[in-house]
């Protein structure tokens, strides 16, 4: 039985399914480097954010994963997936995750390398 609101029990027992994020594009034209960058000082802040350890780890798992196995690891985590691009998850207690699109994705003005 569970809350009608709650994710398990939405009339036909569907969980939201993950997907890729759509097409975006950074402020400002990136190198790959710079991408790695921002995601590395993203990931280490991140649990500074707030919520459980063990989530942001199972999101950036996810994050790093092709689609079925980002599926198979938020399932397992229990992370509650609010958009279906992993841009704002919540765990079983209710804490928040936001994940920015440039952590799931790269953005479609690279430029290269010097």
């Amino acid at each position: 039985m569970g809350c009608a609101g709650s994710t398990q029990s939405q009339g036909d027992g569907s969980v939201k399914k993950i997907r890729k994020p759509k097409p975006w594009k950074h402020t400002q034209p990136i190198t790959k480097a710079e991408l790695m960058k921002l995601r590395e000082e993203f990931w280490d802040t991140a649990p500074h954010y707030g919520g459980r350890k063990e989530i942001w780890d199972a999101l950036r798992a996810a994050a790093e994963a092709d689609i079925s196995l980002a599926q198979a690891i938020v399932d397992s985590a229990g992370v509650i997936v609010q958009n279906t691009d992993l841009t704002v998850c919540y765990d079983e207690r209710g804490a928040k995750y936001e994940l920015p699109k440039y952590v799931l994705s790269e953005p479609t003005n690279f430029v290269e390398e010097n």
